[in-house]
């Protein structure tokens, strides 16, 4: 039976369209559609109930080196008030998950786990510690709300001026019972917060009230899938998986090689990245969905992981795994979509990129 997140009421009296996703009943959409929402996410802001993601603890003395073995990033050099992104892998250096790592303190960290993954890294993390070390899950005692779009931190200060707020991306600030990250998974400036499950209702209709002037509107799954993809971000079960490696899905800039040895380092160093994920926009008309499979004239090179028509640029475009030599820029490639071939050119990826002041 799916669960409800502590903002389900708000959902349905807010009109929200609920679908089961990852265990949980959470909205699909407003009665303001899926394309509205993406627009105001790009344009002002949008907010989503993520309370459905994993947390869990590390501590202890040997809580760093046990994350520079069970990751692939390397988090020596981080600091406090810092998030770091990582794969994990397995030991043939298939992806188990991608998560984010906070950092409160020295050996004090919380790990951010996949909704889909959470019973599963739970276990993983668990079989694989040494040392010194407390891991728990938390997840129950957590609620996440996501305010992304460019007017996020002016809608966060009037919602909430009392609050510390962090400067920089992957930056985060605790206060109280509460944490409040500069991250987000669509591509905008944003933030995401986690508090407790009984403050999120009072949280999300402040930030809605303090919200309306600057034209932010709830948002669904539908809307965070379209915004995911223009900025190009995987997710797991479709650019990441235990078949999938991070050096294939295009995320070498988070696998370090070079540090000593971890979970997944020989079996990267042995596999390579037979396949690479890329971008690619057909020229024809058609919107290619996952498992499409893709062509090099009768050639198979390689299957689509994500598709979708993108809101802000206009047109179709997706994500694929390919055979390596035929992921350059402007190579040609034809998409199989229901039956009909349809052609495409491969694109540097992200699709869409936000425009800043630096």
């Amino acid at each position: 039976m799916e669960r409800k997140t502590p903002l389900y009421d708000a959902h349905v009296a807010l009109g929200g369209k609920i679908v089961p996703f990852a265990g949980y009943l959470l909205p699909v959409e407003y009665p303001t559609g899926v394309i509205a929402e993406h627009r105001a996410v790009r344009a002002q802001a949008g907010l989503f109930d993520v309370s459905h993601m994993g947390e869990a603890t590390l501590r202890g003395a040997d809580a760093l080196g046990n994350l520079n073995r069970l990751l692939t990033n390397d988090f020596t050099g981080m600091k406090d008030g810092q998030a770091r992104y990582s794969p994990m892998c397995d030991e043939n250096g298939g992806t188990v998950d991608d998560l984010l790592v906070y950092k409160f303190g020295e050996g004090d960290y919380m790990l951010v786990l996949n909704a889909a993954n959470r019973e599963k890294d739970v276990k993983w993390i668990a079989e694989h510690l040494s040392g010194d070390v407390v891991f728990e899950d938390v997840s129950d005692g957590v609620a996440q709300i996501a305010l992304q779009g460019p007017a996020s931190e002016e809608i966060l200060r009037a919602a909430k001026p009392e609050w510390a707020l962090p400067k920089r991306n992957y930056r985060f600030k605790a206060q109280a019972d509460t944490l409040v990250s500069r991250t987000g998974y669509t591509g905008e400036d944003g933030f995401e917060i986690y508090l407790k499950p009984e403050k999120a209702a009072e949280l999300w209709d402040a930030l809605l009230d303090a919200g309306k002037p600057f034209g932010l509107i709830p948002c669904g799954l539908g809307a965070r899938d379209t915004l995911r993809m223009e900025a190009a971000m995987p997710l797991y079960g479709h650019e990441l998986s235990a078949d999938i490696t991070p050096l294939e899905a295009g995320l070498d800039v988070f696998v370090k090689l070079d540090k000593p040895e971890f979970i997944g380092r020989q079996g990267l160093l042995d596999r390579g990245a037979r396949v690479r994920r890329c971008g690619l926009v057909p020229v024809d008309r058609g919107i290619p969905r996952e498992g499409a499979q893709v062509f090099a004239g009768d050639e198979p090179i390689g299957r689509v992981t994500s598709g979708t028509h993108l809101p802000t640029l206009g047109h179709a475009a997706c994500m694929a795994l390919l055979k390596t030599e035929y992921t350059q820029p402007d190579a040609e490639a034809l998409i199989d979509v229901r039956g009909r071939k349809i052609r495409a050119k491969v694109v540097p990826l992200p699709f869409y990129k936000r425009r800043t002041n630096a």
